[in-house]
């Protein structure tokens, strides 16, 4: 979430970056502010009638003292009458707080000036690519044929347990997923990151923390007698950890990473774009989490940026890396690069991992924390 000092005091950049989603950015913003000093009105009238009530309390003691006891009880029944009114001040005020937090939920983080502007993935920008595009035969198969005659997954047996876009793994299919993940895992935990296995459900405070509610709702699972949400990755429960905490500098930077299945309601489309494997409800994902000190922000992305492409040189696979323009972002993230790889059967580009920094938005919902030199400051995600 955007904090208000921000919006306040940087009203036209916040306006600007904003406008890269292409959203009402100046109208979003304006509200913003003109809820603010609602807000602010009512606190300030409320303190005001709280001073005068507690300068009346000293007074009739002093009144009492004197003996002019009729002064007195003019004076108790003018509190009175004070602590009424700001009894209801109090409600307007929870209900103005209330009116402004549920607009701020609104607002997505304001993209990186770095961010090219556009509507749809084909105005990201290709930022570099690596490794040779292969040219198969006229008798190359994709991967859902190759699935079907190795016995390496089934869609179909996925539909008869759960439903559509549920595979199950088997053979050397399943041995597949084991090793890819161990991979991933070992090589995070080589390069610093510590290792951990959150729950796969999570409460709603925590999707909203990490900016999946009140955004994403209608894509994740949601568990309605429990009131929990099957993860759409493990992001969420890894960075909730830190929820409601503030850090100390030897604890910066946090690394992280873990393993989980995933769940996304969005996944159900059709056609041949989202074929076999390429866009199911269920799905193995290793994922690496850092905090940082907002100094080091972006210099920590582009070194995630080079950890994934450590790993799909490893793999020797062909990938480029995609900077997303403003339309095609996440509402949480302040920039994103997506890692592709070529799959050469469906001769098209794949997403198959995504970088992004939210800068301090996760933080500001998390309330998540460092002390800083002079007071405590919010940390950046990543």
């Amino acid at each position: 979430m955007l904090e208000l000092p921000y919006l306040r005091e940087n009203r036209e950049e916040a306006v600007a970056r904003l406008s890269k989603r292409n959203i009402d950015a100046a109208g979003l913003v304006a509200k913003a502010l003109e809820l603010d000093e609602q807000r602010r009105a009512i606190q300030n009238e409320a303190d005001g009638k709280l001073a005068e009530m507690n300068e009346l309390s000293r007074a009739i003691g002093e009144l009492m003292k004197g003996g002019k006891k009729a002064e007195a009880e003019v004076a108790k029944t003018k509190t009175t009458e004070l602590k009424g009114s700001i009894q209801l001040l109090k409600e307007r005020l929870e209900n103005a707080e209330k009116i402004q937090q549920d607009h701020l939920c609104t607002i997505p983080n304001a993209p990186n000036s770095k961010v090219p502007l556009g509507r749809t993935p084909e105005d990201n920008k290709v930022v570099m690519q690596d490794g040779i595009i292969p040219e198969l035969g006229a008798a190359a198969k994709p991967h859902w044929e190759l699935g079907e005659e190795y016995n390496l997954f089934s869609l179909d047996l996925g539909v008869k347990l759960t439903g559509a876009g549920f595979p199950v793994y088997s053979g050397q299919g399943a041995k597949l997923q084991r090793a890819l993940i161990a991979f991933f895992l070992d090589k995070a935990v080589t390069t610093g990151y510590r290792e951990v296995i959150p729950p796969h459900m999570v409460n709603a405070a925590s999707a909203f923390a990490t900016g999946q509610l009140p955004d994403k709702e209608g894509q994740m699972y949601h568990a309605v007698a429990d009131d929990l949400y099957l993860i759409p990755t493990a992001e969420v429960p890894i960075t909730n950890l830190y929820r409601d905490m503030i850090l100390d500098d030897a604890q910066l930077p946090v690394k992280n990473v873990g393993y989980t299945p995933c769940f996304r309601r969005e996944a159900g489309s059709y056609g041949k774009d989202v074929r076999g494997l390429n866009r199911v409800h269920q799905f193995d994902k290793v994922e690496i989490v850092r905090i940082e000190k907002p100094e080091n922000s972006y210099a920590v992305l582009e070194e995630m940026v080079e950890h994934v492409k450590g790993l799909l040189q490893a793999l020797e696979l062909p990938y480029r890396q995609l900077l997303l323009c403003g339309g095609d972002m996440g509402f949480s993230s302040a920039m994103t690069y997506d890692m592709e790889v070529y799959a050469g059967a469906q001769k098209r580009w794949l997403e198959v991992s995504s970088i992004s920094c939210f800068e301090t938005f996760q933080s500001n919902r998390l309330k998540l924390r460092y002390r800083g030199e002079d007071k405590n400051r919010n940390c950046c995600t990543h």
